[in-house]
């Protein structure tokens, strides 16, 4: 089983896609499929659905979605007819309170994610920063869009999703770094233009604009980005950005624009909303 998430969902059995069109089984297909090999217990799959006030047929309910998927799943299973033995209830498992979707060592997304930037990350703590930011960069690349961009998230979909994004972010964030590191500092401009834009509190990303910009000969334009900053923080959070940041602002207030600053470094990352 082949299983895609980081976009659009798309969960194939043999090639044949299972993904269901109605909203709630593939929200049943979306939680299985991003836990595959792994049981999801009833109650999660009914708050997924139905939140906190589920109907008194919940359970019924979900039975019968469950009984969906594995509809399209034997309909798949009949297509490549060289397993005759294996049935949808060896795909989609009943378990003592829950079901599993069984991967069968197919090919996962988010799996291959986690160890592209897992990789990514061990490269640049050992100084490979061109090997860091050419696996950060195709671990980023196997995204096509928002998690389940195309699925109606309920309350356990919606944690999930920002989890993923959060992990995204991450690997983004250590891939500019390495550029930086390698002296790509025209090459991301553009990148971190629309990125600041996007998250106007995330001060990591900010610190990245500000050194990218100064590198480039853009002094006026990276103290412009700290104070746009700083106003953001100051009116919606309430707070003054972090002494690393202000360390930056003064080196960059400090240096002329004919000589580079000479840290490498951006601000280490401060959790902020990221709104």
């Amino acid at each position: 089983m082949d299983i895609d998430v980081l976009g659009a969902l798309d969960v194939r059995e043999n090639g044949i896609s299972i993904t269901p069109t109605a909203a709630k089984p593939r929200q049943v297909l979306a939680l299985l499929a991003l836990h595959a090999d792994q049981t999801v217990p009833v109650a999660a799959l009914i708050e997924e659905l139905w939140g906190e006030r589920p109907p008194r047929s919940a359970r019924t309910t979900l039975q019968t979605y469950i009984l969906q998927l594995r509809a399209l799943i034997a309909t798949a299973l009949a297509g490549d007819g060289s397993d005759t033995s294996r049935t949808a209830k060896d795909v989609l498992v009943t378990l003592p309170g829950g079901y599993l979707l069984c991967g069968g060592g197919g090919k996962s997304d988010v799996r291959e994610f986690e160890r592209l930037s897992g990789l990514g990350y061990r490269a640049v703590d050992a100084g490979d920063h061109p090997g860091g930011a050419r696996l950060l960069r195709e671990a980023l690349g196997l995204w096509s869009g928002p998690a389940f961009a195309d699925v109606q998230g309920g309350v356990q979909l919606d944690m999930e999703i920002r989890r993923l994004e959060e992990t995204r972010l991450c690997a983004l964030d250590q891939r500019i770094e390495a550029d930086l590191r390698l002296g790509r500092h025209r090459e991301v401009l553009a990148e971190l233009t629309v990125l600041v834009s996007r998250y106007r509190t995330h001060e990591n990303l900010h610190g990245q604009f500000m050194l990218a910009l100064h590198r480039s000969g853009r002094r006026g334009e990276a103290l412009d980005v700290y104070q746009r900053l700083r106003t953001t923080l100051v009116r919606e959070l309430g707070i003054e950005p972090s002494a690393a940041l202000r360390r930056l602002q003064r080196s960059i207030l400090m240096t002329g624009p004919e000589r580079p600053l000479e840290t490498t470094e951006t601000p280490k990352r401060r959790l902020v909303p990221v709104g």
